[in-house]
């Protein structure tokens, strides 16, 4: 019931004219980004953020987060259209999407994608709702060690979820961790990593690296791909919308199951691509035209987008309550929190509640605005994609350049920002994640913090991350994700070895 009566009170912050205004502003962008390949929601935020400096933080973070839901909107849109996902997460939705659209059905194919994306969001922000609270009050009995190991389990969770080996996990990470430690020490005062440079001093802006590596990497990598949009004409109407809405109800068990698995997901965190996968595998499992799927089955469809969307809102729900974000988007949303002041973790609930439930009860409206504009706004944002990507480049490029010179007005940045656009570009050419590396260098500040403070407490003995039931079961969890994708090589090697000298006799 307290739950209840402060979501009255944060709608009564989040329907504020303006509020409302920024929401469909930030729906629009964020959609826009979510439809050009290679941005999608964190490069839509990283690139917009800046933009927010001149906002009070409950305004900002309403336009931030309506950017991210448009962007899980709209990725669906190119995937279905075009048959080119907009970002990584609407893979899935291109294998029943762009055949249902070919077949004449591109109306009731974006439709039922708009409105599973609308429940699986849906259910993930009533898990927010009424779970957050309850692990807030929790965590505020965490100390250092509770958080030093809540932040390893995390690391480590993206070594076991990663469909990169392992190592180029470990060797982004340690890039994240090393551009973390530039500039001034804040216990001792010391230089670390400055190399005599006064530019060095302040440290790298998160936000310069995720530009850099997110929006321009990306572009360079289209741009050598030489993108070409073609795809079926697309168009909803009243008709279409509610026909489509009255054969869904018979996929309702698609739907449960795929925002529950999708949420688990978000907020392990495991991300909203893995999810989405999860979400289209669990359908053609337990589907009776199983068979037929990519060919142009409903249930195709319903499943990824329902589970990604789950999963890339369920994602806040560790960022806001531990500090700890569940993707590289919750990542970026919690470096502008930090920018605008403000720690998110348990005591976010108790100092900030105003805050928190404006920003619960934003999401709510926020998904309602991303299903109005999406359905009115196909047939723009499909002729949006018939422009000449050698057009929307260079506006992307000059946004982010803007983006990264307006975060201290410095010029260098700008610089910065290039060199991270070149190192993300060969990332991503070499294959190795860039997710982990900027996890990492948002984090790895606040691990290193809680790290030297457990040290303190114990007179620099390790047993303090053993040392009650708690910290000892994460501790125990961090460290069996760490070795987990380890072991899981060596099984699949001796299982090679063993069935290779079976075939062999």
């Amino acid at each position: 019931m307290d739950e209840i009566n402060a979501l009255i009170g944060g709608m009564a912050i989040a329907l504020s004219p303006m509020n409302v205004l920024l929401m469909f502003v930030g729906v629009f962008l964020g959609v826009l980004m979510g439809v050009l390949p290679g941005l999608g929601g964190a490069n839509g935020i990283a690139i917009l953020l800046p933009l927010t400096f001149s906002m009070d933080p409950v305004s900002a973070i309403i336009m931030l987060s309506c950017i991210y839901w448009g962007s899980l909107f709209g990725g669906a849109i190119t995937s279905i259209v075009f048959n080119i996902p907009g970002c990584s997460y609407s893979v899935a939705t291109t294998f029943d999407g762009y055949p249902m659209a070919k077949k004449g059905m591109a109306g009731e194919a974006l439709t039922t994608s708009f409105t599973a994306s609308f429940i699986g969001a849906l259910f993930a922000i009533l898990l927010i709702t009424f779970v957050a609270p309850i692990i807030a009050d929790y965590a505020l009995r965490f100390g250092p060690p509770e958080f030093f190991a809540i932040m390893l389990v995390t690391f480590t969770t993206f070594m076991s979820i990663s469909k990169e080996k392992p190592m180029k996990v470990v060797s982004a990470m340690m890039i994240g961790f090393a551009l973390a430690c530039v500039g001034i020490d804040v216990v001792t005062g010391s230089l670390r990593l400055t190399f005599g440079t006064a530019e060095l001093l302040r440290g790298f802006e998160f936000l310069i690296a995720v530009i850099g590596m997110f929006g321009l990497g990306e572009i360079l990598v289209s741009m050598e791909e030489g993108l070409e949009f073609k795809g079926v004409q697309a168009k909803i109407d009243v008709k279409v919308v509610l026909r489509t809405w009255g054969m869904l109800g018979k996929h309702w068990a698609n739907f449960a199951r795929s925002m529950v698995f999708g949420a688990c997901l978000g907020i392990a965190p495991a991300g909203a691509t893995p999810a989405a996968f999860l979400g289209y595998g669990l359908a053609k499992r337990f589907s009776k035209n199983g068979d037929k799927f990519g060919t142009g089955e409903i249930d195709g469809l319903i499943g990824p987008e329902t589970a990604n969307n789950a999963a890339g809102t369920a994602a806040l729900l560790p960022m806001l309550t531990l500090g700890i974000p569940g993707s590289p988007t919750a990542a970026v949303l919690l470096g502008g929190l930090m920018i605008w002041g403000l720690q998110p973790g348990p005591l976010l609930f108790q100092e900030q509640a105003d805050f928190v439930w404006g920003l619960i009860a934003s999401m709510y409206l926020g998904n309602l605005a991303a299903l109005i504009v999406c359905l009115t706004t196909v047939p723009l944002f499909a002729a949006i994609m018939r422009v000449p990507f050698a057009i929307i480049a260079p506006i992307i490029l000059t946004a982010c350049s803007i983006g990264a010179y307006t975060v201290a007005n410095a010029m260098g940045d700008v610089w910065y920002m290039m060199i991270f656009g070149i190192v993300g570009y060969v990332m991503k050419k070499l294959k190795y994640p860039v997710a982990p590396l900027v996890l990492a260098l948002v984090l790895g500040g606040g691990a290193e913090n809680a790290f030297r403070q457990s040290m303190l407490m114990s007179d620099g003995s390790l047993e303090i991350f053993f040392s009650n039931g708690i910290v000892s079961t994460i501790m125990t969890l961090g460290i069996f994700m760490a070795v987990l994708p380890f072991l899981t090589m060596l099984y699949d090697k001796l299982y090679v070895s063993k069935k290779l000298a079976a075939e062999s006799k």
